[in-house]
Order: structure tokens, then sequence, then C-alpha cells
């Protein structure tokens, strides 16, 4: 379901639009002038706004240039009855997503409509992206020699449109190298979509990934880009590569290859332009002799490879990264940021961390939470990680439980 704004001072044609696009299960706000439709957006920024360009007061183009400065990325589709080459030239130099001519076919505007809202999602989504991955790569912490070796790493491949690899367990901050790759790639400013493949159903993966024609399975009312497609230009990181069936691993080896894609459904090769990154916690060569991962695939993937220390590898940054998530989740959270008392220390220092970073993230969110004001102490620290306050080697928490983020 999708907000849009109806602007336009036909009142038939108003209520009309509304009661079709209702029925489309989209909710609907109407405006019957220019002025209306600037007042609208300003109090809540539709999804979608059309708009009449010949209206009773200002004009749709000075209500759309009024609007552009509260939604600068809102989708905006013009109706007019009127049409001029120097209107639908102003109109798209504006940013106008297209420019109709009244009367129009209510198939076509339907189809419209739906490609637009498309179009705004991924735009927003896009958006998004690069402000996580802005935020993100600053967290990517760590001097000790063996992160030293992966950012060098990053930076030797991130410049190239070559295919990376990235292994490491779980909470060693696989999806942040992807991202920090991306960041200094020549790609920076195209899309960046994440895709877990252990988080989306097999069933549903293949048409997530490679999207489907109209028709290829019931409820396919029409055909639909996957998000391999919608990255046009981008970049896509394929978290948790190991676990990917079979019968996709092959799609992938093709796309790999051949720059190409099928739509589920569809007989048609479609040529794509985007860098693949992957990542896996598995290991991938015993998966290959189980019969789980194709042979051809891991060749293909296994050239350019960066491997993710364990917290455990990389001790002299337990301090920093504790520290940081002290200083990060105390203003997040809006609490006192007590410190570590030395007891405290030479937990964080002896503790094995097999969750890595992102179970050290998740303690020192815990002990904040249950903390009193004073100093973090081994007794606080141990009673968050389930440990009795005179073991604290290890724990037994599921890799599972931490997924590859800091």
């Amino acid at each position: 379901m999708a907000e849009i704004l109806i602007v336009d001072d036909d009142s038939q044609l108003r209520q009309s639009f509304e009661k079709l696009l209702k029925q489309e299960g989209h909710l609907v706000r109407v405006a019957s002038s220019g002025e209306a439709g600037v007042v609208a957006v300003n109090q809540s920024i539709p999804d979608l706004v059309i708009m009449d360009m010949r209206m009773s007061g200002i004009t749709g183009l000075e209500a759309f240039r009024l609007m552009r400065e509260k939604a600068p990325r809102m989708a905006v589709i013009i109706m007019t009855a009127f049409g001029t080459t120097e209107t639908a030239i102003e109109a798209t130099k504006m940013g106008a997503y297209d420019y109709i001519l009244k009367p129009f076919d209510i198939p076509e505007m339907l189809a419209l409509i739906h490609q637009a809202l498309e179009t705004s999602r991924r735009s927003r989504e896009h958006t998004e992206t690069r402000e996580q991955v802005s935020s993100a790569t600053n967290q990517l912490l760590g001097s000790s020699r063996a992160m030293q070796e992966v950012y060098k790493s990053i930076g030797r491949v991130a410049a190239t449109d070559a295919l990376v690899l990235i292994r490491g367990e779980s909470g060693t901050g696989k999806e942040l190298v992807a991202q920090a790759i991306y960041k200094h790639s020549l790609r920076q400013d195209k899309p960046f979509l994440v895709i877990n493949c252990v988080a989306i159903p097999d069933t549903l993966l293949e048409s997530e990934l490679f999207g489907y024609e109209k028709g290829a399975f019931t409820g396919a009312s029409r055909s639909r880009a996957g998000r391999i497609e919608q990255a046009a230009g981008g970049t896509v990181f394929l978290d948790e590569i190991g676990d990917m069936p079979l019968n996709i691993q092959a799609k992938i080896l093709r796309l790999l290859q051949e720059k190409q894609l099928e739509r589920l459904g569809g007989g048609n090769s479609i040529p794509v332009d985007v860098r693949i990154l992957a990542a896996t916690n598995r290991d991938l060569e015993k998966a290959v002799v189980d019969g789980e991962f194709r042979e051809d695939l891991y060749y293909r993937l296994n050239v350019v490879t960066i491997r993710l220390p364990k917290l455990c590898e990389r001790n002299d940054d337990v301090f920093k990264l504790a520290n940081h998530f002290l200083d990060h989740l105390s203003v997040e959270m809006e609490m006192h940021n007590p410190g570590l008392s030395e007891d405290g220390k030479e937990f964080l220092a002896t503790h094995e961390w097999p969750g890595n970073v992102r179970e050290l993230s998740n303690t020192i969110q815990k002990a904040l939470i249950f903390n009193r004001g004073a100093p973090i102490t081994r007794d606080e620290l141990t009673q968050v990680v389930g440990l009795s306050s005179d073991r604290h080697a290890s724990s037994d928490v599921s890799d599972d439980a931490f997924k590859a983020e800091i």
C-alpha cells in the first residue's frame, strides 16, 4: 500500500481517481488546487503525487516547485489536456517521473503509477543504504595487525570491479567490509543491495533475485524485475552464499560468467551490469566435497578473498571496540557512560568471544542497561553473557545468534 496525493480542480476526476486507487489498495488524499496540494505535502509527504498542470490559482508546475522544496525525491506524475513541448520539457527537467496527456487509458495510467511507486521505493532504499553505509564504514574499527591487513585488502579491491568473497565467522563484520568496498568503489553513486540468502525462503529466493514474468506462478499478475536487475550499475552483496540452494547457485554462476540472467517463467536473456560481492561463514571446501556447493561456482568465487579474523585473534582491538560501544550506545540510549572497572577490563581480555564483535556489542549494551552508575565490573559482564562469576573463559553462544554486523 502506498500513500498517493491527487491534485486537480476537476472534482469528478478527483473522485474517480480516489475510488479507483482505493480499490487498488492505496491510501488516497485529494487536493482541489495547487495551493492545497502544497499544504498537503508540507503536512505529510506522500509516496506519489498525481497533479494537473492547469488549475485555478497557481499552476501545477509552480506547485511542483514548492513541493520539491519540502520533498526533493518525491515521485510526481503531471497530467494535462493542453500538452506543449515547453511544459513537457520543463516538467521533466524539474524531476517529474512522467508527463501524461488527458484523456488517458486507465490500465496504462495504473501501470505508470505502479512503475512510479516502484522507482520511488528503490530510490528511498538506495538513499537509506548509502546513509547506512556511510555511518557503518566508520564503525569498521580496529588497529590490530590482522585488521590492518583487512583494510589493505579493501583498498586494493575497492576501485576494481572484481568479484570479492568475504569469509569469516558470524559476527566478525562481513557486511561492513562489503559496505566499505562499495563506498570506495567506482559504483558508489549507484545502488547497493544486500541479500541475505538464508533469510529468504528457498521457494522465494529465485524470484527475489532474478524477478519473474507475468503468469510465472499463481498470483504473478504482472512482470517484476528481481533485485539484481534493480541494482543496475551498482553492487549486490550476497550474504551467506554458502547456504544458497544448488539450483540457484547454477543461475548465479551463469550471471557471473555471462553477465546475463533469466527471470522466472521467462525465456529471454537479460544483460545486467552489477558488481557481485559475496560472503559466507561456511567451510566451502567441505561443502564442495559434501555436494552442497557447486565446485565450478566455488572456483569462480574463490579468486579474490578477504578473510576476517575472529575477535579472539585480534585481542588488541577488544578495548577499543568496547569503548566505542560504550560511547555510542550510551548516547543512543541516553544513559550515563560508566566506563569499565579493572576487573571488567580483565574479563574483556580473557573472554574468548565466540560470537565475535556482535557478542561484544550485545554484552556492552546489556551491561549498560543493568548498570547502576559505577564502572562496569566483571560480575556484571559475566551475568549478561550467562556465565558464573568464577568462570569466564568461554560461553555457549551460537554463531547464528550473531549476524555479520557491528
